[in-house]
C-alpha cells in the first residue's frame, strides 16, 4: 500500500504506542509502517510514547476526569505519612533460599473485604463525570482522520471514543482484547449503576462503528454473530528479525544441565496459581531423576506481590524483568516456553476469547510451548493448532507430570516441535503480513475502497450463519 493509501487514524485507547505492556507492544506492532502523518493517538496513562513511536501524540489530562483526580490527590495526601510511618517501624522480612522447607502458597492477593472495596472504588471512578474540553474537541478535529480506532475498556475509555467519532464524523472501529462487555461490573458494584452504564456506552459504540476487531479468530467470530457487525481478528505479530533460524531450534546445553523452561509475562489474574502448579509439577520430575528448572520472568510490580506463592519451590527461579527488546532473545535462550491462565470461574469468561501477546512471540521463538489452561480458551486453542508442544486443559496435577514428562526427557521431540511452532508463526504472526492486512480493514472501515491484489474482507474471520 502506497503511503497515500493509509487512511487517516485517530487511535483512542487508554494505553500509548510504547513496547512496555501488552496493550502497547500490540499497538505498535499492528501499526508499524503507518505514515506518521496520518497517524494519531489520544491516550490517558501517565507515560510518554515509546522511542519509536510516530504519528502525533496528546494526552488526556487527568484533570478532565475531575472526581478521580481530586480524590486520589486527597488519598495521596494522606498516603505519604502512613507509608513513612510503615517503613521506619517495619522489620526486614525473610528470603527463602533454595534449602528452605516447603510451605503451603501464600495467597498474595487482598482479603475479600479490601478486593470488595477495591471494585466498588474502580467502578465509582469509572463511572464518575468526564468532560472533553474545548481544546481537546479542537485537536481531535485538526487530525481529520477518516476512521477512529479505540481499545475501549471502561465505561470512560467507551465515553471518550464516542465523543472524538461524533466530533469528527467519522466510523469507529473498537477492537477488544478481552471480552470484558459481558464481565464487567457484573457483581453490583456501585448500586448496579456502572453496569447499567456499560450496556448504554457500549450501545452507543455500537451505533457509531462500521467495523469491529477481536484478538482472536474466535472472539471475531463470536463477537460478529453476537452484535451484528463485521469483524476481523487481529492479535499481536511479530517482526521478521525476531524469528528463530529454523536450523537451530535447540539451544547447546551440556550433558546433565536442567531442561529450562520459562515463563514470560503477568502473573495477575490469577495465573500465578496455575504458574505454581507448573512448577509443582516440574519438583515431581526433579525428584523422579529429570533435571528441570522453571525461571519466571515478570514486570517488577508482579515480582514483588507474588514473589511469596513460589516460596518453598527450588525448581522455580524469579528471573528479572525483561525489557521488551530482551524477550526474543530470552525466548531463544530456553527449552521449552510455558504459557498459563487461571481456572476460576471469573477469570475464564473474561479470557475465554483472548490472546495473550506473548503467544505469537512464543512460536517465533522456535521453542516448544507448554500451555496449562481451561481447554475452552482460544489461547489454548491456537497453541493446540500450531501442535507446538502440549496442552493440559484441566487443573489435573497427575495430568501435568505427564504432558511435561516426554518434553523434558526428549531434546528430538523439543525440536521437531519447536520448528512446527515456528511455521505455524511465519504463515499467521509475521508483521509485515498482519500490519498489511490491518491497515486494509481499516481503510475499509473508513470508507475507502480495498486496495489491489488485497481481497475484500481478508482480515475477517469468517462469517458465521446468523450474521448473513
Amino acid at each position: 500500500m502506497r503511503a497515500d493509501e493509509y487512511p487517516r487514524v485517530l487511535v483512542v485507547s487508554a494505553a500509548v504506542f510504547d513496547r512496555s505492556t501488552g496493550t502497547g507492544i500490540t499497538l505498535s506492532n499492528l501499526f508499524t509502517g503507518w505514515p506518521g502523518d496520518r497517524l494519531a493517538q489520544l491516550y490517558a496513562e501517565d507515560r510518554a510514547p515509546g522511542p519509536d513511536a510516530v504519528g502525533t501524540f496528546a494526552r488526556f489530562a487527568p484533570r478532565n476526569a475531575p472526581v478521580e483526580y481530586h480524590l486520589f490527590r486527597q488519598w495521596e495526601r494522606v498516603r505519604r505519612p502512613v507509608r513513612a510511618l510503615v517503613r521506619g517501624t517495619a522489620g526486614s522480612p525473610g528470603v527463602a533460599g533454595p534449602g528452605s522447607a516447603a510451605r503451603p502458597a501464600r495467597d498474595p492477593g487482598p482479603g475479600p473485604v479490601r478486593a470488595r472495596l477495591r471494585t466498588q472504588l474502580r467502578a465509582f471512578v469509572d463511572l464518575s463525570p468526564v468532560r472533553v474540553p474545548d481544546d481537546v474537541r479542537r485537536w481531535l478535529r485538526e487530525q481529520r482522520p477518516d476512521v477512529v480506532y479505540t481499545t475501549l475498556g471502561s465505561i470512560r475509555m467507551m465515553r471518550l471514543a464516542v465523543a472524538a467519532a461524533q466530533e469528527c464524523r467519522v466510523p469507529l472501529v473498537p477492537h477488544f482484547m478481552d471480552d470484558w462487555p459481558t464481565t464487567l461490573y457484573t457483581e453490583g458494584q456501585v448500586l448496579g449503576l456502572p453496569r447499567l452504564a456499560v450496556r448504554a456506552g457500549f450501545r452507543d459504540v455500537l451505533r457509531h462503528s462500521s467495523y469491529g476487531m477481536g484478538i482472536s479468530v474466535a472472539m471475531a467470530r463470536e463477537f460478529e454473530r453476537r452484535y451484528r457487525l463485521p469483524f476481523a481478528a487481529f492479535g499481536n505479530c511479530v517482526d521478521a528479525a525476531d524469528f528463530a533460524d529454523p536450523d537451530t531450534c535447540a539451544p547447546d546445553r551440556p550433558d546433565g544441565a536442567p531442561v529450562e523452561l520459562v515463563y514470560v509475562g503477568g502473573l495477575h489474574l490469577d495465573r500465578w496459581r496455575s504458574l505454581r502448579r507448573v512448577g509443582e509439577a516440574v519438583a515431581r520430575l526433579v525428584a523422579r531423576g529429570t533435571p528441570a528448572r522453571l525461571t519466571v520472568h515478570a514486570p517488577a510490580t508482579d515480582l514483588a506481590r507474588y514473589a511469596g506463592a513460589f516460596t518453598g519451590l527450588p525448581t522455580v527461579h524469579l528471573g528479572r524483568p525483561l525489557a521488551s527488546d530482551e524477550v526474543a532473545g530470552v525466548l531463544r535462550r530456553s527449552d521449552m516456553l510455558v504459557h498459563v491462565e487461571s481456572f476460576a470461574a471469573e477469570h475464564r469468561r473474561y479470557t475465554r476469547y483472548s490472546l495473550s501477546t506473548k503467544i505469537p512471540q512464543y512460536l517465533a521463538s522456535g521453542r516448544p510451548v507448554f500451555g496449562f489452561g481451561p481447554a475452552e480458551l482460544a489461547s489454548m486453542a491456537h497453541l493446540a493448532a500450531a501442535d507446538a508442544g502440549a496442552v493440559v486443559g484441566s487443573d489435573d496435577p497427575v495430568a501435568l507430570v505427564d504432558a511435561l514428562t516426554p518434553l523434558c526427557v526428549d531434546a528430538g521431540l523439543r525440536a521437531r516441535l519447536g520448528r512446527r511452532g515456528l511455521a505455524y508463526a511465519v504463515r499467521h504472526h509475521r508483521t509485515d503480513q498482519v500490519a498489511a492486512r490491518f491497515a486494509e480493514v481499516l481503510r475499509e472501515a473508513g470508507g475507502g475502497r480495498p486496495s489491489a491484489g488485497v481481497p475484500r474482507g481478508a482480515a475477517a474471520a469468517p462469517r458465521s450463519p446468523a450474521a448473513r
